[in-house]
């Protein structure tokens, strides 16, 4: 049995605080498991259909926001955050403004930050146990039905802002989150409130709209939701809206005031790979399916799979400006195996020749 009181609570608390910046988190905060509030959020956004075809969003029932029904015996949770941001608002605004340039959700540029992230909560977890015993714990980075935005507000790493990321004063929302639920009563952080005040910038910069309201955002117009995690045809009346971003979509943060604290990563995991944060739509559309599948390794962009690739390169394509690079390369591709990307490919060049 493990001696617990207060002194030794806030001993471990602070030593777990220190370990995890030592390991490479910006800031580390502990949170309890209530998630009331959070859960009523939740259920009302997914009445509204806004989790789109994402059924994972409700098929676990209450363990997203009950952690205890997903974590047996879960007291606290440990949440982390790490700074991913690989270049300047300047740079990134280049590419963007860049109709035959490819952008990709800046996050995505380097390693898989999945395995970064649970790798590094592991050794934590590690020396959490050599200086306290064994204990109950589980890591989760993004991988399970956790509320980590909610846990990482009440965890006092920052609020979630009206584009519904995490912000934090000092630091922006260019940030990872992961957790570690834990049978251990640590001490836990005050919450952090909102600093938003009366600015919508968020909401009226999205290309799509797809900010419905402060703190609520329809999935089924979101671009990242699109590019991302839809697996069939991007709706006909959203793709022009698309521009030429390839993956995700980084708009509601590139405009975010609390930004301009936002610090570059030094991270080398997260530095760009293969040119991807200032490649030509015509060269990544040329990749096969084996360049895809070779160069995409261990990163988060592979989970897409090379047809959801082309169909959004397509899109991107159709918004571009016509020339005979653009043409080409579609025309090379009309006739793809599959549907979904020749209706793609069609509608791109459609909108070129027009």
């Amino acid at each position: 049995m493990h001696t617990i009181n207060q002194q030794n609570n806030s001993e471990l608390t602070l030593k777990i605080k220190q370990w995890g910046e030592d390991l490479g988190f910006q800031q580390v905060g502990i949170a309890d498991t209530d998630l009331h509030e959070a859960e009523q959020r939740l259920q009302q956004w997914l009445k509204k259909d806004f989790h789109a075809d994402m059924d994972y969003m409700h098929k676990h029932g209450l363990k997203r926001s009950r952690p205890d029904l997903l974590v047996a015996e879960t007291i606290s949770i440990i949440s982390v955050r790490m700074d991913y941001l690989p270049e300047t608002a300047e740079q990134i605004n280049q590419v963007l403004d860049s109709p035959t340039s490819a952008f990709i959700s800046r996050y995505a540029l380097g390693r898989d930050y999945h395995k970064i992230m649970r790798n590094r909560l592991q050794k934590l977890a590690n020396k959490i146990e050599a200086d306290y015993g064994q204990f109950g714990y589980r890591a989760f980075v993004d991988s399970a039905p956790v509320l980590e935005k909610a846990i990482a507000e009440k965890a006092g790493l920052g609020w979630i802002g009206k584009h519904s990321n995490v912000i934090n004063r000092k630091a922006g929302s260019w940030f990872f989150l992961g957790e570690i639920y834990t049978t251990i009563p640590l001490v836990t952080d005050k919450a952090s409130s909102s600093h938003c005040g009366n600015c919508v910038a968020c909401i009226d910069i999205c290309p799509t709209q797809a900010i419905v309201a402060p703190y609520q955002v329809d999935a089924r117009l979101c671009i990242s939701y699109l590019t991302i995690e839809l697996n069939g045809a991007i709706p006909e009346h959203l793709r022009s809206s698309i521009g030429n971003r390839i993956y995700g979509c980084d708009d509601c943060q590139l405009i975010c005031p609390w930004n301009r604290f936002a610090r570059l990563s030094t991270e080398k995991d997260y530095s760009p790979r293969h040119n991807l944060n200032n490649s030509q739509l015509t060269e990544l559309f040329n990749w096969t399916e084996n360049e895809f599948l070779k160069k995409m390794e261990g990163s988060a962009i592979r989970r897409i799979g090379y047809i959801r690739w082309l169909r959004n390169i397509a899109v991107a394509l159709g918004n571009s400006q016509p020339s005979e690079q653009a043409i080409h390369a579609l025309l090379q591709k009309q006739y793809h195996d599959s549907e979904i990307v020749k209706e793609h490919v069609a509608w791109a060049l459609t909108q070129l020749h027009a």
